[in-house]
């Protein structure tokens, strides 16, 4: 029992140390995606024009997702971690060079491919789009091919990084892309126009990758090889995890055009309000979510190469509580506060409180979703280490079906136009994540317990006392304060979200929920070590 209550808290431990340096990059990262957003919407509005920005990213986003993201998740680091795991350092990288040598010029081809085919490739990310739209979709999207390889080849050398258990710099990368295009916006939008946001996303991506290429080489000058062996056992067992992945990956991306093409029909500025909504909701799901379900894969794959089960099932566990505890509050506050978040974030220049009530109506739609999307990356982060690609490809694919339906179905017999859209995609990532939960649930007994549930349950009575609380604060200061200018904007909604960040925690005390003990303790032996070492 002492054993396995050691290598429990190492294991969280280990989680929770890598979970915090991926958090606090991600967060410097996820703000700096706010200011390029805000910096898009000041310089540019909610117009047309940024509706085919965002919509030539489509499909370059797509080849990266398909490539770097699924491969990377389903079969590189888990694969990879297994050979390092087990002290095969040597052969662990002759498989990483077959694997990564293949990957750069599948990108290096399509990259070429869909230059020359942009013409073609246009109308299947916006069918609305005719006349000038056209002719500058084609030119954005020529332009953002360069930055999806450079962003991919940094996405690789993330994936290195990760299996060595290194966080600090692929979490960094992001930041040096999204400076790139605050300053395309800036320096150059008022120069060359929306062209100004596609040259800063190349110069981004550059950056990206040329951060973390130095690292990823120092681990691989002694053993990497300039080959491509399909034959290995390791590339074989990566393509039988990846193709499954890649499958379900496109099909999910599929969708993601499918109802950008939906919403291009819909008034102007629909594409924008959906996609300023989206970035908000991935704001705590890229921080916590994301960083949690980075920081424990490479120890849940470490886990399953080694055989221990049980610590796996508590680790993944574990994993799924502190991503609900931190979602839960976090999407119900947005419901609460959206518009002052959308008119602080936004409402300036070209971006008026038309478009702030746009984006924060398609954000209440979005926000249901925003806990059962923060599940999914630990829950299929547990079935990458297990090496079953499949089974999230199944549940995908039924999910994808039923929000291309309810996509439907909202625009046809509701008014909600882009909130429609958002709201099908929200519930069906709800159906998605009970799916997974009964799955997984049945292969590992004991994952769905008792302290997973009660969480839950603490965590949303919690984050209802909170959103009134946060709500009435907002209203109380909006009586003394001047909405009109930006100071009052900013005590507007950080008071608010100051009390209701107070209000949850000091239920979260009274509730006795494990997690905050958990994160208290952390705090309180990192203060002991620090004095300790202090000390002379």
């Amino acid at each position: 029992v002492e054993e396995r209550e050691r290598l429990e808290n190492e294991n969280r431990e280990q989680v929770a140390k890598a979970a915090t340096i991926v958090m606090l990059a991600i967060l410097a990262s996820r703000i700096l995606g706010f200011l390029r957003e805000r910096a898009v919407a000041e310089v540019f509005g909610r117009t047309a024009t940024t509706d085919v920005f965002f919509a030539a990213f489509a499909l370059p986003d797509l080849m990266y997702q398909l490539l770097v993201g699924g491969a990377l998740s389903s079969a590189f680091i888990p694969v990879f971690t297994q050979y390092l795991a087990k002290d095969q350092e040597e052969e662990a990288w002759y498989v990483a060079s077959s694997f990564l040598n293949a990957v750069f010029l599948v990108l290096l081809l399509i990259m070429i491919l869909g230059v020359i085919f942009t013409p073609s490739l246009a109308p299947l990310v916006g069918v609305g789009f005719t006349g000038e739209q056209k002719d500058l979709l084609v030119l954005l999207m020529r332009v953002t091919f360069p930055a999806v390889f450079f962003t991919a080849l940094a996405g690789l050398c993330m994936g290195v990084l990760h299996s060595y258990q290194k966080f600090l710099l692929p979490a960094l990368g992001p930041i040096v892309y999204n400076l790139g295009q605050i300053l395309g916006a800036y320096v150059l939008g008022p120069l060359v126009g929306i062209m100004g946001m596609g040259i800063g996303t190349v110069l981004g991506a550059i950056g990206n990758f040329t951060l973390q290429f130095p690292a990823v080489w120092r681990k691989a000058v002694k053993n990497y090889r300039p080959v491509v062996d399909f034959k290995h056992p390791g590339i074989r067992r990566m393509g039988q995890l990846m193709l499954p992945a890649i499958l379900g990956l496109s099909i999910s991306q599929v969708n993601v055009i499918v109802n950008q093409n939906l919403a291009s029909t819909l008034e102007t500025g629909s594409i924008v309000a959906l996609r300023l909504a989206n970035r908000l909701i991935n704001f705590p799901l890229g921080i916590f979510a994301m960083g949690i379900s980075t920081a424990v894969f490479p120890t849940l794959a470490r886990l399953v190469a080694k055989g221990e089960k049980s610590e796996f099932v508590r680790t993944l566990s574990f994993g799924l509580r502190v991503v609900f505890f931190i979602t839960i509050p976090s999407a119900l506050g947005m419901a609460f506060l959206r518009v002052p978040i959308v008119r602080l974030l936004f409402e300036s220049g070209e971006f008026t409180s038309a478009d702030t009530l746009a984006t924060a109506f398609a954000l209440l739609f979005y926000v249901p979703g925003l806990f059962a999307q923060a599940a999914l990356q630990v829950t299929t982060r547990g079935f990458y280490s297990l090496q079953d690609t499949k089974t999230p490809v199944k549940i995908g694919f039924v999910t994808v079906i039923l929000n291309f339906l309810l996509s439907l179905a909202f625009l046809r017999w509701t008014q909600l136009g882009a909130g429609g859209l958002a709201l099908a995609y929200s519930l069906s990532s709800i159906f998605n994540v009970i799916l997974a939960f009964v799955v997984l649930g049945k292969r590992l007994p004991g994952l769905v317990n008792s302290s997973l549930l009660t969480t839950i349950v603490k965590a949303t009575v919690a984050s209802l006392v909170m959103g009134v609380a946060a709500l009435g604060t907002s209203s109380l200061l909006a009586g003394y304060l001047s909405l009109e200018r930006k100071f009052g904007q900013l005590v507007q909604t950080f008071g608010a979200i100051g009390v209701g960040v107070l209000v949850y925690l000091l239920l979260s005390i009274v509730l006795r929920m494990e997690e905050t003990e958990f994160v208290w303790g952390l705090i309180k032996s990192k203060l002991r070590k620090t004095q300790e070492d202090s000390t002379p």
